[in-house]
């Protein structure tokens, strides 16, 4: 059976520590068919779901650059929970919207 390529639902937002959360959906996926790589500017993430031919795999890229040697990675009933510290914190700008 070939497999379909798909892109996976992923959310992301910063927390009040100084983290970036990455929430990204894997239904029907086996932890050890999931592959998770990151760099400073971004991640390449994986996931075979073998039974259905179905392999969700993607690249993005973060606004600040992330410690990826500090992430720290979850997989729980098919979402992948990831937490990794922004390499240097900046001030946001609030831009008026007319």
């Amino acid at each position: 059976m070939a497999m379909v390529k798909m892109s996976p639902d992923v959310f992301s937002c910063s927390d009040d520590k100084g983290n970036l959360e990455i929430e990204i959906n894997l239904p029907g996926v086996k932890k050890e068919n999931i592959e998770l790589k990151m760099v400073e500017n971004g991640f390449f993430i994986r996931a075979k779901r073998e039974e259905t031919g179905v392999e969700y795999v993607g690249t993005y890229a973060f606004c600040l650059g992330v410690v990826p040697e500090k992430a720290v990675a979850r997989y729980c009933d098919g979402k992948l929970y990831v937490i990794v510290p922004y390499r240097e914190t900046t001030e946001t700008v609030d831009i008026k919207i007319q």
